[in-house]
């Protein structure tokens, strides 16, 4: 007997389809259900908020000897609710994946709705990968650089604000950058993308990565511009067998 609870699209299989609302229903809760798991990560944050500033946060400036200064009378009171908040997100990844995969499982085929759950896994791992590839390699390169980059005349004295932007902005889109395999999935799936087309203009995507490297990089040394370059081309090799393996599944 067929499931009659999902739309699938292009599979040729005769199921009830969702009308427009139904649809943006369906995004609603799932919305709803992803801000949920943040606030309860979010709490989860708060409690170890101290630990979280201090000793992971902080951490690379100290390695550094980086001085920081909190320029804002309520500075650090906002400072702790917006690690809060994004160690909320980051912690509810997994919960965030699942949501964004159901509300599109209905582009896939039933057969492949089964692998929700793996997909679940893999995205988080390529997200949760990409913040540790950024903290643990990308920030110590860019901190130590900054911190010791010009005359020992003029002290290098960051505002904890911009700290924490580049601290931010470099996780969160080092771990964005790392869902590229997974993108490769789910365009592949679409029929938007395929492995020859990959494979064709590889040489164009070398190009794009070198720019988008000195692009994102927060360091301006060529040092850290190649240190987020290589694993980019890595990820676009692995995207092209992905998207081979997606094909062949069709």
């Amino acid at each position: 007997m067929e499931d009659n609870s999902n739309k699938t699209i292009g599979n040729g299989e005769h199921e009830v389809e969702m009308t427009f609302l139904d649809h943006l229903e369906e995004l609603r809760w799932r919305i709803i259900y992803s801000l949920i798991g943040i606030v309860v990560g979010a709490i989860v944050c708060f409690v170890f908020i101290d630990f979280l500033v201090d000793t992971v946060l902080l951490g690379p400036s100290k390695k550094v000897g980086a001085d920081l200064q909190n320029l804002k009378p309520f500075g650090q009171v906002f400072l702790y609710f917006q690690v809060a908040i994004v160690g909320g997100f980051i912690l509810s990844i997994p919960n965030v994946f699942y949501q964004l995969w159901r509300f599109i499982s209905p582009a896939l085929r039933k057969h492949e709705k089964k692998y929700i759950l793996s997909i679940v896994i893999f995205s988080s791992f390529c997200f949760l990968f990409g913040i540790g590839f950024a903290y643990f390699v990308m920030l110590p390169l860019t901190l130590n650089f900054a911190a010791h980059f010009g005359t020992t005349t003029i002290k290098n004295q960051f505002s904890i604000d911009e700290y924490m932007s580049i601290i931010f902005s470099v996780m969160l889109g080092a771990g964005l950058i790392f869902e590229l395999p997974m993108i490769s999935f789910f365009l592949t799936k679409l029929g938007i993308l395929t492995p020859t087309f990959m494979r064709k203009y590889r040489r164009h995507a070398i190009v794009v990565i070198m720019v988008l490297a000195a692009v994102l990089s927060p360091g301006t040394d060529p040092v850290s511009q190649v240190v987020l370059a290589v694993p980019l081309l890595v990820l676009y090799e692995l995207s092209i067998i992905i998207s081979k393996y997606s094909v062949k599944k069709s």
